[in-house]
């Protein structure tokens, strides 16, 4: 018992208090206090936002862990083992342990600052959804056809704005327990059991290592194009005479000509009788020798324990979106529109308004408009909770401008003639040559904000996976090592055999989309309105049509 009241002694502190703890707070609502496992941190421990970041101490950390252990030991809802009312502090009185190695204050929404306003959590939603997949839009759009392609674009993203809406109030149907705290795999195992929870793990992993796949591919490809650039720059070297492309100062190519709509993963360069141009373009190739040079530089920084200094990068996301933004418009104005409508013919320049391999554009947007995993934690930090549902609209709506926006700038300025619009690149960026100084720039930026963002969704895939099997997040340097490994190892053989970023993208995007967008919203409102005895035929066809949709969309792809 001495053990015991020695450990408890500093759980709570009513005489430390932290002075000018400045704008770094993490902010809760103080009717969850009930929920959460405060404990004491010496106050040289804390974090102020003038102050350099310090570790917290052993004795905090390991603090932290015995009362994680203990929360595992019952469900979030289960009130056993929280401490009671009289021994929780007061909001100001509250430090919570953050994974990234610091101890952050905690307040009350009712002190009116440090919550994010509609506007800022609006923007959070926005930044999280744009990806990779924005690259793919404009191809997308061509495989639809243009008018179809469009109209697709509004009617998923409203379909996973409803099924996102149908996962916000998840939680609120739960009537019988506490759910302030619970994330959406607690809503999961609370309606299907440990097969809920796993399943949602795992298609959650199928979307991080989807991305991950993506993104060396593609960082592949801008790591190649980057060299090429300097290579050809050095060496006065214009590599694209020997491929279709436009004849004027904002020149466009058409790499996959005559391939059969395969990247060409060579480097593009003829020149065999010079041999250091030779020496280049063996060792600099963008599918045989790229994809394994990033392993030297990205495999170390997975194994980090801590992705806190990765994560001070991801403002470099929002600024290549806009920089995307700002290229496209700027070669569209360069370019003009070179439109033609045929509703089911195609021409030599121009395709049919209507093509059957609509459902690939499906299965990217489905990917594309994904969120429905994390959106519960991000809407957490809303301020006025009310306008929950209001603000994801918002957001759903520029997301779904924005792919608009780049999809029919891209595919309406591209040159037809001379070039066909079924020269449009999986990556439209690849439609650009190595040599244009504005697509320099975005590929630039983009492997940058990739090589920062990789490690992070590594670190996810390892809280995920090895947190649930081990208990552990870092059970050991060999199990992080191993599993690292694997994922590394997928995303090279992608890049070197298949190499297809529009093909990975809808894949991935149409399994976890499967899951977390159509069956386990629709699914857990139909027995939610069951077990109330409010469901009627109307609600239960309809989002039977949902599941049914989301099936077709992941069996499809594989017959395109």
């Amino acid at each position: 018992m001495a053990n015991v009241d020695r450990d408890s002694r500093h759980l709570i502190s009513k005489e430390d208090h932290e002075i000018n703890p400045g704008s770094m707070n993490i902010q809760f609502d103080s009717s969850d206090l009930r929920s959460k496992r405060p404990f004491y941190i010496e106050p040289t421990n804390i974090v102020n936002v003038n102050d350099v970041i310090q570790r917290v101490s052993d004795h905090a950390s390991a603090m932290n862990k015995r009362i994680h252990y203990y929360s595992r030991l019952t469900t979030p809802a289960d009130k056993a083992l929280v401490a009671p009312d009289h021994v929780v502090p007061t909001p100001g009185e509250c430090y919570v342990y953050s994974p990234l190695g610091s101890a952050y204050k905690l307040q009350s929404y009712s002190e009116g600052h440090g919550k994010n306003n509609s506007l800022v959590t609006i923007f959070m939603i926005w930044n999280t959804m744009m990806g990779t997949s924005i690259l793919s839009i404009p191809w997308g759009i061509k495989q639809a056809g243009f008018t179809t392609g469009m109209g697709v674009i509004v009617l998923m993203g409203l379909l996973t704005l409803y099924c996102c809406y149908r996962v916000v109030k998840s939680r609120t149907m739960i009537c019988s327990l506490d759910t302030t705290s619970w994330e959406y795999p607690d809503v999961c195992r609370h309606y299907f059991g440990h097969f809920g929870q796993w399943s949602s793990l795992l298609f959650s992993l199928v979307s991080l290592i989807g991305a991950m796949i993506v993104y060396w591919v593609l960082m592949s490809n801008f790591l190649f194009n980057t060299g090429k650039f300097i290579f050809n720059f050095i060496h006065h070297i214009n590599d694209t005479d020997s491929i279709p492309r436009t004849n004027n100062s904002n020149p466009v190519i058409c790499p996959n000509a005559g391939s059969g709509g395969h990247p060409d993963n060579s480097s593009l360069i003829f020149f065999t009788n010079d041999t250091e141009v030779e020496q280049f373009a063996k060792w600099w190739n963008k599918s045989k020798t790229v994809p394994f040079y990033l392993i030297g530089l990205l495999l170390p920084l997975l194994n980090f324990k801590s992705p806190s200094f990765f994560s001070k990068f991801n403002i470099l996301g929002t600024v290549s979106v806009l920089y995307l933004i700002f290229f496209v418009t700027l070669k569209a104005i360069r370019l003009g529109f070179h439109l033609e409508f045929h509703w089911l013919t195609p021409t030599e320049f121009f395709v049919p308004e209507l093509r059957f391999q609509f459902p690939q554009l499906t299965g990217v947007l489905t990917l594309a408009f994904f969120i429905h995993n994390c959106i519960i934690t991000l809407l957490k930090t809303n301020k006025n909770q009310e306008n929950n549902v209001r603000d994801l609209c918002i957001a759903y709506m520029l997301v779904t401008i924005t792919y608009l926006y780049i999809g029919f700038l891209v595919f309406a300025s591209f040159p037809s003639p001379p070039l066909s619009k079924d020269c449009i690149e999986q990556n439209f960026l690849d439609n650009f040559p190595s040599s244009d100084i504005l697509s320099f720039i975005g590929r630039i930026f983009l492997l940058f904000q990739m090589m920062t963002v990789y490690p992070l969704l590594g670190y996810l895939a390892r809280v995920q996976l090895l947190g649930h099997v081990f208990g552990d997040i870092y059970p050991s340097i060999f199990h992080v090592l191993i599993l690292n490994i694997i994922i590394v190892g997928a995303g090279v053989l992608m890049a070197c055999f298949y190499p297809n970023i529009g093909g990975i993208i809808r894949y991935s995007g149409a399994a976890c989309g499967l899951a977390f967008v159509f069956i386990y919203p629709s699914l857990i409102y139909i027995i939610s309105l069951y077990q109330e005895e409010r469901l009627t035929w109307p609600k239960l066809i309809f989002h039977m049509f949902i599941i049914i949709l989301g099936l077709a969309n992941l069996i499809v792809q594989f017959f395109m």
